[in-house]
C-alpha cells in the first residue's frame, strides 16, 4: 500500500490502552494524538507524556502529529497565555517523538476574517518564532469559522509563512462552501498530510468516498504518504470542544464509537 495510515483514535475510545488495541486491530501504525485518558493533549504533563510514549513504543505505534487545539481561540482572547501553553507543549511533542504540530489560524468575528488578517498573521508569527531553529513543523488545518477556512486565505498563510505546512481536510472545506478541486490545485504544493473526512451537500459527515469531498481524486494527486482518519461519524468525548461554532451533522447511526471508527477506516481502505 502506497499510503500509511494515522488516526484520531480518541474517536473510538478515550482510553489510551483501548486506542492502542483499536489501532492495532485496524492495522494502523500512527496516532494523531488529541484526547488521552480524559485530557486534551495540550493539558498533559511531561510525566504523562513519558507514560504514553512507553505504552506506544511497547506496541509498535508512533505519534504522527500532536493534534493540538492551538490557534483555535477567538481573536479577542488574550494570546500570550495561549502562546506560553503552546511552548510548553513542544516538550510534550518531543517526548512523544513527533515533530508535527497541528494548529489553526484563530477565530475572527463572523464575516470579518479579511479585516483581521494582520492580527492573525501577527499571532501566527508568534507560533513560528517559538519553533524557529527547532525540528518542529507547524501544520495548519483548514476549518470552518477560523481565518483559514477558504483556500485563498490558507494560501495567504502559506505564502506569508512558507515554513507552515498544510493539513488538507476536504469536509472542512465543504463546510465553508469551498470547491475541493479548486482548493487542492491552490494548496497542494503546501500539503504535508491529509485528514480523511467526507461530507455530502448539506454538510453531513459520511464515510470517505460517500460524499462530495473528492477523496479519490485527492488521493490520486497526493504525493505524500500519511493519511489521518478523522471519522466524525459518531459522538465521542471531546467532540463539542473541537467545533468552532458549528455542529457536526452525523449521517449514519452506528451502535458504538468503535463501530463508527471501523467504518471510517474501512471506507478509506476500500478507496485505496
Amino acid at each position: 500500500m502506497r499510503f500509511q495510515l494515522s488516526a484520531f483514535a480518541d474517536e473510538a475510545d478515550g482510553r489510551l490502552a483501548q486506542q492502542i488495541v483499536i489501532l492495532k486491530e485496524n492495522g494502523i501504525g500512527y496516532l494523531e494524538i488529541r484526547f488521552v485518558d480524559g485530557q486534551n493533549i495540550a493539558d498533559i504533563s511531561c510525566e504523562k507524556a513519558k507514560e504514553i510514549r512507553s505504552q506506544l513504543d511497547d506496541n509498535g505505534i508512533s505519534v504522527w502529529a500532536l493534534g493540538s487545539p492551538y490557534g483555535k481561540i477567538r481573536l479577542e482572547d488574550e494570546f500570550a497565555p495561549h502562546l506560553d501553553k503552546f511552548k510548553r507543549s513542544l516538550d510534550v511533542a518531543e517526548i512523544l517523538g513527533t515533530t508535527r504540530i497541528r494548529m489553526f489560524s484563530f477565530i475572527p468575528p463572523v464575516g470579518e476574517a479579511d479585516a483581521h488578517e494582520d492580527e492573525v498573521m501577527k499571532r501566527l508569527e508568534g507560533f513560528c518564532d517559538a519553533v524557529k531553529g527547532s525540528q518542529f513543523m507547524l501544520c495548519h488545518e483548514n476549518e470552518k469559522g477560523i481565518y483559514g477556512d477558504t483556500a485563498d486565505r490558507c494560501l495567504k498563510i502559506h505564502q506569508t509563512f512558507p515554513q507552515i505546512r498544510a493539513v488538507f481536510d476536504p469536509a472542512n472545506f465543504l463546510h465553508s462552501n469551498q470547491d475541493i478541486v479548486e482548493a487542492w490545485k491552490i494548496l497542494s504544493p503546501y500539503v504535508e498530510y491529509l485528514h480523511i473526512k467526507d461530507a455530502v451537500e448539506d454538510g453531513t459527515v459520511v464515510p470517505a468516498g460517500q460524499g462530495i469531498g473528492q477523496i479519490p481524486y485527492i488521493l490520486e494527486k497526493f504525493q505524500g504518504q500519511v493519511l489521518t482518519v478523522e471519522p466524525h461519524l459518531g459522538h465521542f468525548i471531546g467532540l463539542d470542544k473541537l467545533e468552532a461554532g458549528q455542529k457536526t451533522k452525523l449521517g449514519y447511526a452506528y451502535p458504538s464509537a468503535r463501530a463508527a471508527f471501523d467504518a471510517a477506516v474501512n471506507a478509506l481502505k476500500e478507496i485505496i
